[in-house]
């Protein structure tokens, strides 16, 4: 019995290649890039600020311990985060500290 031995694979020229993905893409027409940003969306709005109750999860029929004990857990948690290198997570829990300030002045008065 033969066995066929595996054929090699001619080399390709660099001028019979396909070209690249790259290449392949035209570019927008100026016109056509134009209209895109006509028919684009625009910008959502902002949400709506969220009083600092709705920020902490404060229910108006939570008594004063429950009310309490939410605001130990979440100060807590955002004291740790404000001092935080990611910017934006030091920046989130200043708001929600200030926040829970906000709530214990207003439930159990001034500090």
């Amino acid at each position: 019995m033969e066995t066929a031995t595996p054929a090699k694979p001619e080399p390709i020229s660099p001028s019979a290649r396909p070209e690249s993905r790259k290449d392949s893409a035209a570019p927008a027409a100026k016109g056509e890039s134009a209209l895109k940003k006509i028919v684009a969306p625009p910008a959502a709005a902002p949400p709506p600020e969220q009083t600092p109750e709705d920020l902490c999860g404060i229910d108006s029929k939570m008594n004063k311990d429950q009310i309490r004990d939410r605001l130990k857990l979440l100060y807590r948690r955002y004291n740790r985060a404000a001092s935080s290198l990611d910017a934006k997570t030091r920046a989130e829990a200043d708001s929600m500290l200030d926040a829970i300030v906000s709530i214990r002045e207003k439930t159990f008065g001034a500090i």
